[in-house]
């Protein structure tokens, strides 16, 4: 089990729930937008939000962005410059991301690392398959999961040259294959928890598929203690897409799950558009079910016995069921209407 990490108020690691983080696409300095997309974020089921820190503005701009969300953990993103760390933590910022060995000499990471013992604030060292140190690239040829680990390794090394150990790792790349292997190799030589990613995922559908493998499948093994969905979209769409693999993985009770059969040739109704808009009338609702959506009345509530409720459709009747059991006959017009007002008056019980 990993060992256990406090970010703000939040604790990741040691067997806590999985957290879901994201990343402002705001320019930090500008406080007002920022503040909206992380209140935004937050709505939405966020539990941990990365800020971009470019310059002294951004790392300023930090403490009137915690006056505004106390309650959301804060990270600071940094590359390079030593200073916005120790400017950032200085303005409250909750944990820093960063690579130890590009910002300057020892020296530096010395007052980066005693400054955040200091105050307690992690550091998250971010390892990219994109950017590893040209020596390992040389060494491995390629952006390998070895060459991944072995940078990480480096970097953990040299925070812990200097008595710091409230570490997070994480070992990104848009190869979802690497990625995943170089996780599962780094939780073979680490306690530290990890923050799971695949890095530039791509638009919605291509990125969601991604980062479901990766991500999900590390899940399935009992690794990782933290999540980004990285989407070329809003940040807030790579909540509802976190939640989901969460919910599939098992690891969140909250939300509902859609059952749905393929379209075949028995299909009398039309089923697409019903898993549709049944999907979208119950996208945000933290009800802890399964609901169905199957297209054959004769056999579809029995395929779908696990679920909680579901509707079944046939040329002349469509059925909603609960566990397998019919318990009414409609017309598929009123199909959608009729299970919403069966599970709200079942919610309320």
């Amino acid at each position: 089990m990993s060992r256990i990490v406090k970010i703000g108020n939040v604790l990741i690691g040691g067997g806590n729930p999985i957290a879901i983080q994201s990343m402002t696409n705001t320019e930090t300095k500008d406080v007002d937008a920022t503040v909206k997309q992380i209140k935004e974020l937050a709505s939405a089921g966020c539990h941990i939000v990365r800020m971009a820190v470019k310059d002294k503005y951004d790392a300023e701009a930090v403490k009137a962005i915690k006056q505004e969300v106390p309650g959301v953990p804060l990270v600071a993103d940094i590359h390079f410059d030593y200073r916005l760390a120790l400017a950032a933590m200085e303005n409250g910022i909750d944990k820093i991301r960063i690579n130890p060995g590009n910002i300057g000499d020892e020296g530096k990471v010395k007052l980066v690392a005693d400054e955040a013992k200091r105050r307690n604030i992690p550091i998250r060292i971010g390892i990219n398959s994109g950017s590893l140190e040209k020596h390992l690239l040389m060494k491995y040829g390629h952006p390998t999961p070895e060459a991944m680990v072995e940078s990480a390794m480096f970097h953990v090394r040299l925070l812990e040259k200097y008595g710091f150990e409230d570490i997070v790792i994480s070992l990104k790349s848009s190869n979802v294959k690497t990625m995943y292997d170089a996780y599962v190799k780094m939780s073979q030589e680490t306690d530290y928890p990890l923050h799971l990613g695949v890095t530039e995922a791509g638009t919605m559908e291509r990125g969601s598929i991604k980062s479901a493998m990766g991500i999900g499948g590390l899940l399935l093994r009992g690794i990782g203690d933290t999540i980004r969905v990285s989407l070329t979209e809003n940040p807030v769409e790579e909540i509802g897409v976190a939640k989901t693999i969460l919910k599939v993985a098992g690891y969140i009770d909250e939300g509902v799950d859609i059952v749905s059969c393929p379209t075949c040739g028995r299909t009398e109704i039309d089923l697409i558009g019903l898993a549709k808009q049944v999907e979208k009338e119950f996208k945000d609702k933290n009800y802890n079910i399964d609901i169905a959506v199957m297209g054959c009345v004769v056999n579809g509530p029995g395929e779908a016995r696990e679920a909680d409720y579901g509707i079944a459709g046939g040329k002349q009747v469509t059925v909603l069921f609960k566990k397998g059991e019919i318990v009414k006959k409609v017309a598929e017009s009123e199909a959608l209407e009729e299970l919403k007002k069966m599970i709200e008056e079942d919610m309320k019980k």
